[in-house]
């Protein structure tokens, strides 16, 4: 039976607990109520960069598609749910399914999915980024990502973006955005539909466009995150409480259960004396 020193530890400690975890839900909120007013003119950016990809219809055309390229996008920190692990079960449900014959390649952002794949599809991670999500993301951050990406020299045939699409405060899906390489474009039999594109030019929107789209879904990743914490710090802050009232009732049961044995044992030598 526990005694009365430790149950007061226990419930130190957990209203300890609980002053932490609504402090960090109410971070969370301020930087949540920042990320969602900061994602509408971050979709722009999205809707932008896959117009070219949709008109041009390049998923749908016939040709040689070996190389995948995947780019995972989280951060580096934690107690936000399983937000960063939905990403990680989308990217191996593909490897294991449609993905099974490609030779893919990762690009990590954040350390947190980079620790989930680099055990079983490590020799596929071919660039990972760290020190990210303790700031807002910038779209100075996804440039000089998207220059590093075409700077490794990878090659792909097709690709995609995972990420966490923001939906509302308790909702969200992991979702992914095709990518394309210049290559692709410059030989798409529907790029005629706009005047006569320079390949400079090309590559420009190209890389502008990769850029862009990275953006996009760190800041979908970035509000998904907060409004995830902020949840999951909420929950935590009920949990923590409903257990402060189990372990106060069990410390005011086994208080009068000493004191109770304190009497009998005084009424009972006070018996033996008389």
């Amino acid at each position: 039976m526990a005694t009365l020193k430790l149950i007061s530890m226990r419930l130190k400690s957990v209203k300890s607990i609980q002053k932490i975890t609504k402090s960090m839900k109410m971070v969370s909120a301020a930087k949540f109520a920042r990320a969602e007013r900061e994602l509408a003119p971050a979709r722009i950016f999205g809707v932008g960069a896959r117009s070219l990809y949709e008109v041009t219809d390049l998923a749908s055309e016939e040709r040689e598609k070996k190389k995948f390229l995947a780019i995972l996008v989280s951060s580096d920190r934690g107690l936000c749910g399983g937000i960063h692990s939905n990403v990680a079960k989308s990217i191996r449900a593909d490897l294991n399914g449609e993905l099974e014959n490609y030779d893919t390649k990762l690009v990590i952002i954040g350390d947190k999915v980079k620790s989930m794949m680099q055990g079983k599809h490590g020799s596929k991670i071919v660039l990972s980024v760290n020190d990210y999500g303790k700031k807002v993301p910038l779209f100075e951050d996804a440039s000089r990502l998207a220059e590093e990406v075409i700077a490794s020299g990878v090659e792909y045939d097709i690709g995609a973006v995972y990420y966490n699409n923001f939906k509302s405060v308790i909702s969200y899906n992991t979702s992914k955005i095709p990518i394309f390489p210049v290559d692709a474009l410059e030989s798409s039999e529907k790029l005629s539909v706009y005047d006569d594109i320079d390949n400079d030019v090309l590559q420009c929107y190209h890389e502008f466009s990769l850029a862009s789209l990275i953006f996009y879904t760190m800041k979908e990743g970035a509000c998904s995150e907060q409004s995830s914490r902020m949840t999951a710090m909420e929950a935590a802050t009920k949990n923590a409480g409903e257990m402060i009232d189990r372990l106060t009732l069990r410390y005011n049961r086994t208080r009068q259960a000493v004191i109770t044995k304190e009497l009998i044992e005084i009424i009972s030598g006070a018996a033996a004396i008389k």
